[in-house]
C-alpha cells in the first residue's frame, strides 16, 4: 500500500505544471537526508502539496533511507555500525582478566612514502587490538546479524569460514595508549610483471612518536635514514621514477603485523581506486546481496577488471597504485588479501576508528583523498570508482577543481546502466565545467582499453556519455538518460520530485 501511495504521489508531482522560469532551485548535496518526524499524513494532505510532499515522503522513510544512504555512501561494512573497546567486551560477555590473557595484535596497513629534504617520509598507520577468546556459537550468533534470509549454518564450508573470520575481526577490542615500534626490513620480493622494485637500503627500527589513540589507532609519518643494505642505498624520490618497496613489521606480534611500504617518487602517475563494485562484485546498492557478497561469498573480481589493471601496470610501469575503501579498519583484512591476490601491488587506505578530526568524521573519503593529494603535490592522479557512491560523485569532480593540473583522468563505472539492482540516482552536476577528455562514464572494463592516460586522453569517443549534469539514473524515465545528447544539459527535476523519488527508492530496496 505504501508503494502504491508513493506512486500516486510521484504522478501527482510530475503532473503539476512547471512554474515560470526563476532562479535555479538548489539540489541538496546529499541525496537522502534525515528530517524531523512529520505531522500526521492527513494534515499534510490538507495543506499545499507543493510545500509538503517532500517533507512527508522523506519523513516517513527517514530511518530506512538514512541507513541505506549510509550503506551506499560509506561502505557495506559500515551499514550496521561496529562496537569498539569496552562495548565489545560487554557484547561478548568477557572480563578484563579474560582479555589480558590474549596476545596483542596489530593491523599494519600498507603505507605510502614521499620524498622530503630529510629523506623518505613513510606514513605508518593501523590499529592495535586484542582478539577475545569467544566460542564459535557466540560468533555464529553475531555473524547471523549481518546475514539476510540465511544463517551461518546454511552456508557452504567456505562461506561459514568467511563469515566467522570476518565477524571475529569485527569484534576485537582496541588497545589505547600502546607504544608501537616497527622494523623496516629489506626483504621485499619483486613479483613478476610488477612495476615495483625492491628497496636497496633503509633497514632500521623506529619507535612511533605517539602512542595509540583511545580507539587503538596509530597514524603518523616517520623518516627513514638512508642506511646501507644489500650493497646499496634508498634512491632519492627526485632521482627515480620507479616505486620502491620495503617491508615493515610491528614488533611483538608474531608477524601478524607485517606490511609493505611503497616509496613513491616525487613525480609520476598515481591511480587511486575504489574497491566495491569497481574491483570486486559487491552490489553495495542491494543490502542483502552486498552483505552476502561480503560475509558469505568469496570476493570475486568485477568482470575482467584485473586485466585492465594488469595492463596499466605494464604499459605504465612507473605508476603507483593506491587502493581506498571507507570500510572500517576491522573489516579490511579480506579486502587487502583480495587486492594483493588479484590486482597490482600498492598502498592502502581505510576508514580509521579515530574520529577526533571533525572533517574526517563528516567526509572520510574526501579527508583521505586530500591527504594523498597534499602528500604528493607534483604527481598526477587517475581516479577510479562507480556512480553508486554519492561521496565519489561529489569528491572526484571537486578534486579536479581544487587541485588544478593534478587530476589526469576520472573513470566512473555507470552501475545503473548495467545493473538493474542499482536504483539509486547519481548527480553529475560537478562535471559540468570539466573537459570531456578528462573523464568518462563507462559500462564495462573493456571501455577503458587503448586510452592514452599518460597524456591525459581519458575519453573513449565510442562510449556514449549521456551526461545531463543533473540527477541521473532515476526510474520511470524521469531523468531521460537514454535520450540526452552527449554532454548536453537536460531540464532539472526540482527538489520536490527528487525527494519523492528517492523516498520511494529507499522503501523499495
Amino acid at each position: 500500500m505504501l508503494t502504491a501511495a508513493f506512486l500516486g504521489l510521484v504522478s501527482a508531482v510530475m503532473a503539476i505544471p512547471a512554474p515560470a522560469p526563476v532562479a535555479e532551485p538548489t539540489i541538496p548535496a546529499a541525496i537522502v537526508v534525515r528530517v524531523p518526524e512529520p505531522t500526521a499524513a492527513p494534515d499534510l494532505i490538507e495543506r499545499n502539496i507543493i510545500d509538503d510532499v517532500e517533507t512527508y515522503v522523506e519523513g516517513i522513510v527517514s530511518d530506512v533511507a538514512s541507513s541505506i544512504s549510509s550503506l551506499v555512501n560509506s561502505g557495506i561494512l559500515d551499514f550496521h555500525g561496529f562496537p569498539t573497546g569496552t562495548a565489545v567486551e560487554k557484547t561478548l560477555g568477557i572480563s578484563d582478566d579474560d582479555l589480558d590473557a590474549q596476545p596483542t595484535q596489530v593491523l599494519n596497513i600498507p603505507p605510502y612514502a614521499n620524498w622530503t629534504d630529510a629523506g623518505w617520509s613513510v606514513r605508518v598507520h593501523g590499529n592495535v587490538y586484542k582478539l577475545p577468546n569467544v566460542s564459535q556459537d557466540k560468533i555464529d550468533d553475531l555473524a547471523n546479524v549481518f546475514l539476510i534470509d540465511t544463517e551461518v549454518d546454511e552456508l557452504s564450508d567456505s562461506g561459514k569460514a568467511q563469515a566467522r573470520n570476518l565477524t571475529r575481526s569485527i569484534f576485537v577490542v582496541q588497545q589505547d595508549d600502546e607504544s608501537v615500534t616497527v622494523d623496516f626490513v629489506n626483504n621485499f620480493q619483486v613479483a613478476d610483471g610488477s612495476g615495483v622494485v625492491s628497496a636497496k637500503g633503509g633497514s632500521q627500527k623506529i619507535k612511533l612518536p605517539y602512542n595509540t589513540t583511545e580507539e587503538g589507532d596509530f597514524d603518523t609519518f616517520v623518516t627513514l635514514r638512508n642506511t646501507s643494505d644489500s650493497g646499496g642505498y634508498l634512491t632519492p624520490g627526485n632521482e627515480t621514477s620507479r616505486v620502491q618497496a620495503i617491508n615493515l613489521y610491528a614488533e611483538g606480534t608474531n608477524n601478524n603485523g607485517n606490511s609493505t611500504a611503497y616509496l613513491v617518487p616525487t613525480e609520476g602517475i598515481t591511480i587511486i581506486s575504489d574497491i566495491d563494485d569497481i574491483l570486486r562484485v559487491t552490489k553495495i546498492y542491494e543490502p542483502k546481496e552486498g552483505l552476502l557478497n561480503t560475509f558469505a561469498r568469496a570476493f570475486t573480481p568485477w568482470r575482467n577488471m584485473p586485466d585492465i589493471y594488469a595492463n596499466w601496470s605494464t604499459s605504465l610501469p612507473e605508476t603507483h597504485f593506491h587502493y581506498l575503501t571507507t570500510t572500517p579498519e576491522q573489516g579490511t583484512r579480506n579486502y587487502m588479501e583480495f587486492i594483493y591476490d588479484t590486482y597490482p601491488l600498492g598502498s592502502f587506505d581505510t576508514r580509521p576508528l579515530n574520529f577526533s578530526d571533525v572533517s574526517a568524521t563528516l567526509a572520510i573519503r574526501r579527508f583521505l583523498l586530500d591527504k594523498v593529494f597534499q602528500t604528493f603535490p607534483n604527481r598526477r592522479f587517475v581516479l577510479v570508482a562507480d556512480t553508486s557512491n554519492s561521496d565519489v560523485m561529489k569528491a572526484y569532480p571537486a578534486l579536479y577543481k581544487d587541485y588544478p593540473g593534478q587530476v589526469q583522468c576520472i573513470f566512473l563505472r555507470n552501475t545503473s546502466a548495467t545493473d538493474e539492482g542499482d536504483r539509486f540516482p547519481y548527480n553529475t552536476e560537478g562535471f559540468k565545467d570539466i573537459p570531456q577528455e578528462r573523464y568518462m562514464f563507462f559500462k564495462v572494463p573493456d571501455d577503458l582499453r587503448n586510452l592514452d592516460i599518460a597524456n591525459g586522453h581519458c575519453y573513449n569517443s565510442s562510449i556514449k556519455q549521456n551526461v545531463t549534469f543533473d540527477y541521473q539514473g532515476l526510474p520511470f524515465g524521469l531523468s531521460d538518460d537514454d535520450n540526452a545528447a552527449s554532454g548536453g544539459v537536460a531540464p532539472r527535476l526540482g527538489t520536490v520530485a527528487v525527494g519523492v523519488v528517492v523516498g520511494l527508492l529507499a522503501l523499495l530496496v
